[in-house]
């Protein structure tokens, strides 16, 4: 008989779950996909949880979760590529926070190559066809769990490492755009 009201009760659950595009507060908004209409927002080097990009949470009844792709951000350049110089690694790593804790600290390691290896285009740029010269590159799911009562996060950069044919630099200035997210979504139980 208890295993009967358990089973009897996750249809309920389940129908009461949502799952929609999230509020988000970008502070620095890269553009849209010229193949895929998604929103790319650049992930800042920051100090504070202000500094980062807001994700707004519905009230909610138990943990809610978020999830979002995070990418690695290239500035696209035929002429290198051209030149044999267009290899270029990058390690991004970012914080994801409420006021009071961080919940996950995601990475994202991506290698370009080619012009085959961007994920997108960026519309309304001065390039071919009118688009950006920076674009995303690869691409790491990443999901939050997000406490009852945490009505907003923010995703803040931490540091990106970059390897070239010719060496290594480091990027951790607050301001910096060092990774971009898209298709930022979140699934709660509504209250």
């Amino acid at each position: 008989m208890v295993a009967g009201l358990a089973l009897a009760a996750d249809p309920i659950e389940a129908q009461s779950r949502r799952i929609e595009p999230a509020e988000v507060r970008c502070q620095s908004v890269l553009g849209v996909g010229v193949d895929t209409d998604r929103i790319y927002c650049d992930v800042l080097v920051g100090n504070e949880i202000a500094d980062g990009i807001i994700v707004v949470i519905p009230s909610h009844r138990g943990a809610a979760t978020v999830t979002f792709t995070l990418h690695a951000r290239h500035t696209y350049s035929e002429d290198d590529v051209a030149r044999g110089r267009g290899y270029i690694e990058y390690l991004a790593s970012i914080a994801v926070a409420t006021t009071e804790t961080v919940l996950a600290r995601p990475v994202v390691l991506a290698e370009f190559r080619t012009e085959a290896d961007l994920v997108d285009r960026v519309s309304g740029g001065a390039g071919p066809g009118g688009v950006k010269a920076v674009a995303p590159v690869g691409g790491e799911g990443i999901r939050i769990t997000v406490p009852e009562g945490v009505t907003e996060i923010s995703i803040v950069g931490l540091e990106l490492q970059v390897q070239r044919v010719d060496g290594r630099e480091l990027f951790s200035a607050p301001g910096r755009p060092i990774a971009v997210i898209s298709d930022v979504q979140v699934e709660y139980r509504a209250r």
